[in-house]
């Protein structure tokens, strides 16, 4: 009988469309336990009046949703992730296409380029922040000692000065991310056929033209899935923030997860407050993807 029912078992799971379910399954639990608990779980907590050492917990419904929106320093927060992504993706994207289109091809110097801007990739953000900071620091920077010596007005201090301080934080992530929608953009290029570039070649068609006309049309499917996932991360950047200004001076570079950070894990150990916040970050950044996916979708459409 055991074996009449573990014989049905193995059948039952030898078919392909049984099968499939077993080696998704694994990834399946990681989905689960690492991405649906912890978006429930921050939803709930959202609701209470909790600190993250989770002693007298109230529920208290959408109070800090509704404390949220009338704090200022949250607007501020958001106004300057908006900017950092509305500055840095389009940078990011454009920079990575047009250095794809000039070593895409499978020769050693481009392959020896593309590995060169890859390194910052492999890179902890965190460690290139903390080196940029040294970098740029008054006291022991090398660039703010050679301003100093053009201009001849003693050391400037980029890091505490409004001008420069945010500009410095885009310039970094842009410099340790583009070299990854770099590599993704050189295969979305070489996966268009080379007829279409030999018959605009025989057509007489210039560099640019090529790039304009074809390239770009043909690889909408790529760019999609680039700036998409390029605005997510953007969306959510932390690291070189928290480790080179820590939201300074005057919390003109603070992100809204550099808040959400400093709200859960700072002095206030506010985690109820905190995953409010970080609930509408997650809402703001589906609308974004959502709105994002439907213009790529569009251009795709116009260009199959």
């Amino acid at each position: 009988m055991k074996e009449k029912k573990f014989s049905n078992i193995r059948s039952y799971w030898n078919r392909p469309n049984h099968a499939a379910y077993l080696f998704i399954a694994p990834a399946i639990f990681i989905i689960v336990l690492f991405v649906i608990v912890p978006l429930v779980s921050s939803f709930v907590i959202s609701l209470t009046d909790m600190d993250i050492f989770m002693r007298d917990i109230k529920f208290i419904g959408m109070k800090n949703f509704l404390k949220s929106f009338k704090e200022e320093r949250v607007w501020n927060a958001f106004l300057n992730t908006f900017k950092y992504v509305i500055i840095s993706v389009p940078i990011q994207v454009g920079m990575s296409l047009v250095l794809a289109f000039w070593l895409y091809q499978s020769n050693p110097f481009s392959k020896a380029m593309r590995s060169v801007y890859f390194i910052p990739v492999i890179c902890s953000f965190a460690s290139l922040g903390i080196m940029f900071k040294m970098f740029f620091g008054s006291a022991v920077g090398y660039f703010p000692y050679l301003v100093s010596l053009i201009t001849k007005n003693g050391v400037p201090s980029f890091w505490t000065d409004v001008r420069y301080a945010f500009p410095l934080i885009i310039f970094i992530s842009v410099w340790k991310k583009f070299g990854q929608t770099l590599i993704i953009l050189v295969a979305g290029i070489n996966s268009i056929s080379e007829t279409y570039y030999e018959a605009a070649r025989i057509d007489g068609a210039s560099r640019k033209q090529i790039f304009a006309y074809i390239t770009i049309p043909m690889l909408w499917p790529t760019l999609s899935f680039v700036i998409v996932t390029t605005l997510i991360g953007a969306m959510q950047v932390f690291d070189v923030v928290f480790v080179t200004t820590g939201g300074g001076p005057l919390n003109s570079t603070e992100t809204i997860v550099q808040y959400i950070y400093s709200r859960g894990f700072g002095n206030t150990y506010d985690l109820g407050y905190a995953s409010a916040l970080s609930v509408e970050l997650f809402v703001v950044i589906a609308v974004f993807t959502l709105l994002t996916r439907r213009y790529t979708d569009k251009k795709i459409e116009e260009n199959t």
